[in-house]
């Protein structure tokens, strides 16, 4: 069976959808990993709450291309009715990143290059500047600036931007646990250029170097070890599958004792 991979089609998905983290939260408790759901059934079951038949649509689309071409991923979000808000946020982050190369190159190394610079913002003209640089020949100067404004709204809800006023300071989302050890298990069943110790989707969340290894040798499930130029990964599960048994079962089951 061929591995799932990152998208390296660039698209405008973005235009109509952004980061949707309480839609993305109410797909993953509907859908039938195993199944294809028609959009006339998300409308009349109101996954989308009131959404229209045409908004519907659209959102399903871009559902289905950010979880259901990473079913492993799918059915695990399914299940994971315990996840804590900053955890979701990340989780929409950086399948947002895998679905939309545009938005993996302007946050995993637009933004990261901004704020290692002397001045860490951003603005809307900088990120119409970039846009300019990156976009086709058959974007239009509107269309590049409703991107670059598209750009910036999804970070600042990612937690990478911290107002909607010009200049934009950066910031960072604190990234739990759960988070990492979801991404890094992602990650080992998934196509995408870097590796797992340098890579957009954790770069773009700070967890570079050795604030990521010191991450790395606390997680639970993993025991991380460097010696020199020699890295081991220690993988206690075997798949993203196996973790989510170990680690999100054990905190339903905690969840459920407590009540």
């Amino acid at each position: 069976m061929a591995r799932a991979h990152e998208s390296t089609d660039t698209n405008l998905q973005l235009m109509d959808v952004t980061l949707e983290l309480e839609n993305s939260r109410a797909y993953w408790a509907h859908v039938d990993p195993s199944g294809q759901t028609a959009a006339d059934q998300v409308f009349s079951e109101f996954w989308f709450g009131s959404r229209s038949l045409p908004r519907s649509r659209v959102l399903l689309r871009a559902m289905r291309a950010r979880f259901d071409a990473f079913p492993s991923a799918l059915a695990v979000l399914h299940q994971w009715s315990t996840m804590g808000p900053e955890t979701r946020r990340c989780i929409c982050h950086w399948h947002l990143q895998l679905a939309d190369p545009l938005y993996r190159h302007f946050t995993g190394e637009y933004l990261v290059e901004r704020r290692r610079g002397a001045r860490p913002e951003v603005s809307r003209d900088l990120a119409l500047a970039w846009m300019t640089v990156q976009g086709s020949e058959r974007w239009t100067t509107a269309t590049r600036i409703q991107l670059a404004s598209k750009l910036l709204s999804t970070c600042r809800g990612a937690g990478l931007v911290e107002t909607i006023r010009d200049p934009r300071p950066l910031t960072l989302p604190r990234v739990p646990n759960d988070a990492l050890g979801y991404i890094l298990h992602l990650l080992r069943e998934v196509q995408f250029e870097g590796t797992l110790l340098a890579n957009p989707y954790l770069t773009s969340v700070g967890l570079v170097g050795s604030s990521l290894e010191d991450r790395l040798r606390t997680l639970p499930e993993l025991d991380f070890r460097r010696q020199g130029e020699l890295v081991e990964f220690g993988w206690q599960c075997t798949d993203l599958a196996a973790w989510a048994a170990a680690r999100i079962g054990h905190a339903s089951r905690s969840a459920e004792e407590s009540r």
